[in-house]
């Protein structure tokens, strides 16, 4: 298992948000590319950035962060305000190796059909489009998670599947920003219902024995913020274990 950092960036800032609210935000005293800096390193090649300006449709980020994009190798796997196929071809062509869609994937339903058609085939699509998926006492919440999703979390996977989509961002809300563990019994019954996904997983993860624990059950891979923020894990543990992952594989 991967672990992947998190970096939330609002107004070129990089951030924190409490369960996914706007109001409850810590900003820490480090810019963007100071952070891919420090991660960078072998075993460990690819960070999460998460445009919470664009999740609000707001893109005045987006230029800075290609800009940033641009001067590093590393992979960046990117959400935030992915609404339509044209900003998935545009963040592709900017350098970015995974897109994160989400909102607009539950709402309408032409977006992910369209999407398989337009940007990948089976094997592409794992690598550069990503299936967010967050979860509230099993309910699919959007738009920020202000909005719940009559579509069950199983259905929704199993859909996915037969388009073609194959890897998963789930977060648990109820762990989110919390640093109070991964929501562990979430990710085994997504895992038990469909084996053969690749499952990332994000929120709540506090200590190295929370990432062991989502190794156990064989998630692929997991996001980690808050917690190297706040000293709970530090970016050479990181470091160590995503080298000894790939060593081991």
């Amino acid at each position: 298992m991967y672990i992947i950092p998190a970096i939330d960036i609002l107004d070129k800032k990089v951030v924190r948000l409490r369960e996914g609210d706007y109001e409850q935000v810590t900003s820490y005293d480090v810019t963007l590319e100071e952070m891919i800096g420090q991660y960078k390193s072998y075993g460990t090649e690819m960070i999460h950035i998460i445009d919470l300006n664009g999740a609000r449709n707001d893109f005045s980020n987006q230029q800075y962060l290609f800009d940033v994009i641009s001067k590093t190798d590393m992979k960046i796997q990117y959400g935030g305000g992915v609404r339509s196929i044209e900003k998935v071809k545009e963040l592709i062509a900017a350098g970015v190796y995974r897109v994160i869609v989400g909102t607009q994937a539950l709402t309408n339903p032409d977006f992910l059909p369209s999407l398989a058609h337009e940007i990948c085939g089976k094997d592409k699509c794992s690598d550069q489009v990503v299936v967010a998926i967050d979860v509230l006492d099993e309910v699919i919440k959007y738009s920020g998670w202000m909005e719940s999703s009559p579509i069950k979390l199983m259905d929704y996977v199993d859909r996915c599947l037969q388009l073609g989509f194959f890897r998963f961002l789930c977060t648990d809300i109820n762990k989110d920003g919390k640093l109070g563990g991964a929501g562990v019994e979430l990710y085994q019954k997504l895992l038990d219902h469909s084996p053969f996904i690749k499952l990332i997983a994000s929120g709540g993860v506090s200590s190295m024995d929370d990432i062991a624990q989502l190794n156990k059950i064989k998630v692929e891979s997991c996001v980690v913020g808050k917690a190297i923020y706040e000293g709970k894990i530090s970016i050479e543990e990181i470091k160590n274990w995503n080298l000894q992952s790939l060593i081991s594989i």
